[in-house]
């Protein structure tokens, strides 16, 4: 495995930090990785190294991949939730950075504010990495990259509807990442669901230099029209109340994912989905929206979603391998 200079030492925080170029070889890293593992091949590159792992925000797919990925390398783990820690209670995140920037090679942190992540990698004098703020989640955007090109052999020209709520973490991230991967990327809501303005304008600018499309639009119809890939995310975010959810679900079901608007994108475009989604009843959220308001389904009908399911669990599988390429380039043998 070779590194390049230009990453090795550096927190992961966004996408708008890295350019095309480093973004390529975080991809080609993580090809290169998955099929070692494929093959049963020793990749502890790290061995005797050790990270912590932060999680304000509890998570499933983001904890397994950080500690497989982390097993996979040589690398130990140490899991800090925040009933286990002191971070932000008798601890201030400076203080916090400095001293697991002491114990550890590397941080993981998953939570709220993108300050916080962000003051982490300022204190801590190790790569920090974000496995999720309410602003961005880059690690996921790797993820979605590796699968669109094991699906269409290419991520540059890919045409790429987002819909729903495209104002936080996922529509943030999916259009810097398509802007800056020479992908059309179209944000698919009602107008108050669009991303801020200002990083619209500085997605407008990557996407120009790359041959890529930044588009707001509020028509299903026009927005899903001859895409390779619809995605969508949960109408409302971990840690927001609930009583936002009777007014997500008045705004945003015109813009469930179903079967009309997979036929409209086309017989080659595919689903994608960040998980956890709610295409069913079988969960506690799922049955007691269905109490309250009677839906079974809510951004993608579970018709689509098990219609592409091979292509979402690949994705989900896809957060190891991709974060695994992270670890990899930013840490220091």
């Amino acid at each position: 495995m070779k590194q390049k200079e230009s990453i090795v030492g550096r927190s992961f925080l966004t996408l708008l930090d890295f350019t095309t170029e480093e973004i390529e070889y975080l991809i080609y890293l993580s090809e290169e990785l998955k099929e070692k593992k494929k093959k049963g091949e020793n990749t502890h590159y790290f061995l005797g190294q050790n990270i912590a792992l932060i999680f304000e925000k509890t998570s499933t797919r983001t904890r397994c991949a950080f500690e497989v990925a982390a097993h996979d390398l040589g690398i130990g783990v140490t899991y800090l939730d925040p009933k286990s820690s002191q971070i932000g209670q008798k601890e201030s995140i400076a203080d916090t950075a400095r001293v697991l920037g002491k114990m550890f090679e590397g941080i993981e942190y998953r939570g709220f504010e993108q300050t916080k992540v962000e003051e982490l990698a300022k204190y801590a004098g190790v790569p920090v990495w974000n496995g999720l703020t309410n602003e961005y989640h880059p690690t996921q955007m790797l993820a979605d990259i590796l699968t669109i090109k094991e699906q269409f052999g290419k991520a540059k020209g890919i045409r790429l509807t987002y819909l729903g709520d495209a104002r936080y973490n996922m529509g943030n991230s999916l259009m810097i990442a398509c802007s800056k991967m020479g992908m059309h990327f179209t944000a698919c809501g009602p107008e108050k669901y669009f991303p801020d303005r200002e990083l619209v304008k500085r997605c407008k600018q990557f996407a120009e230099e790359t041959g890529g499309s930044v588009t707001l639009e509020e028509d299903v119809e026009k927005a899903v029209k001859d895409r390779d890939v619809i995605y969508t995310d949960v109408w409302v975010s971990m840690g927001e109340p609930e009583d936002v959810w009777k007014e997500r679900i008045e705004d945003l079901l015109p813009y469930q994912v179903n079967k009309n608007v997979m036929e409209k994108a086309g017989e080659n475009a595919v689903f994608m989905h960040c998980l956890p989604a709610f295409h069913d009843g079988e969960t506690g959220i799922g049955k007691d929206i269905y109490d309250k308001y009677g839906l079974k389904e809510m951004e993608v009908t579970d018709e689509v979603f098990e219609a592409y399911a091979d292509v979402v669990f690949c994705e989900a599988e896809n957060r190891m391998h991709t974060i695994k390429a992270v670890m990899a380039a930013t840490l220091r043998k």
